[in-house]
């Protein structure tokens, strides 16, 4: 490996919650669990939660059911797309986390579902 890669890491966030600001932070917490992993195999981690609230907040959207949500959220995870190397699909069901695997497929980058799959990753024992 010779540069670093831009690893987006997909997973649920919204789903399953039925909106619940509780549930979703649980969940972003859980994608944030894997970006150390991705750092420590000398990556760079993205998750796209990490630009999407930022900017969905900026617009004016007062959470995840406003309409403006649905103009950020899954756009911001394919514009990224355009920049990221490679995906790590974590575990659980999410449309969107679908959508990032189809679109980086499609564009031929490279898709982990597993940390150890990760180029610079010691083999799991």
């Amino acid at each position: 490996m010779t540069k670093p890669m831009l690893i987006l890491i997909a997973g649920p966030y919204a789903s399953g919650t039925d909106g619940d600001p509780a549930l979703m932070a649980r969940n972003l917490r859980r994608l944030e669990e894997a970006a150390w992993p991705v750092f420590q195999a000398g990556h760079i981690p993205m998750i796209g939660e990490w630009v999407a609230l930022p900017v969905r907040s900026s617009a004016g959207a007062t959470g995840p059911s406003d309409p403006l949500a649905a103009e950020v959220m899954y756009p911001t995870a394919e514009r990224l797309l355009q920049h990221c190397d490679a995906v790590l699909r974590l575990p659980g069901e999410s449309r969107g986390a679908d959508q990032d695997v189809a679109i980086a497929r499609d564009r031929g980058i490279p898709v982990y579902f597993s940390i150890d799959e990760v180029p610079g990753r010691p083999a799991a024992a």
